[in-house]
C-alpha cells in the first residue's frame, strides 16, 4: 500500500524510538510490522501472529476521538487487541510502555 510506505518514511520521533525496540523480533521474539494495513486502516505497529496492534497518539488524537473509536472497533471486530499510548509516554518512559506490551502478548 502506497500510503503505508509514505508513513514509514515519515515516522514521528516516538514511532522511531518504539520501532528500535520492536523491530527484528527484539521484544520477546515477536515479529512486529510498522505501518501495517488492515482493511482501510494503517496501524502504527502490528504483531499479526499475536493479533496485537499498538497505536501511538499525539495531541491530534484528542480531536479525533470518534474516528479512533470507529477504527478501534473495526480492528477489534477482526480479532485484534489494540493498545494505545501517547507519544509522550514513549518518549519519557519507554520501559513502562514495553512492559505493558509484554503483558499483552500471548504466551
Amino acid at each position: 500500500m502506497r500510503r503505508a510506505g509514505e508513513l514509514r518514511l515519515n515516522q514521528t520521533p516516538a514511532e522511531v524510538k518504539l520501532w528500535t525496540r520492536l523491530r527484528a523480533h527484539r521484544l520477546n521474539n515477536v515479529g512486529f510490522r510498522r505501518q501495517h494495513a488492515i482493511g482501510n486502516y494503517i496501524t502504527d505497529f502490528c504483531a499479526p501472529t499475536e493479533m496485537l496492534i499498538i497505536e501511538l497518539d499525539g495531541n491530534q488524537h484528542l480531536e479525533q476521538e470518534e474516528y479512533d473509536a470507529e477504527r478501534t472497533a473495526f480492528l477489534k471486530s477482526k480479532g485484534y487487541r489494540v493498545l494505545r499510548f501517547y507519544n509522550n509516554d514513549v518518549m519519557s518512559d519507554i520501559d513502562k510502555v514495553l512492559e505493558v506490551i509484554l503483558e499483552n502478548l500471548k504466551s
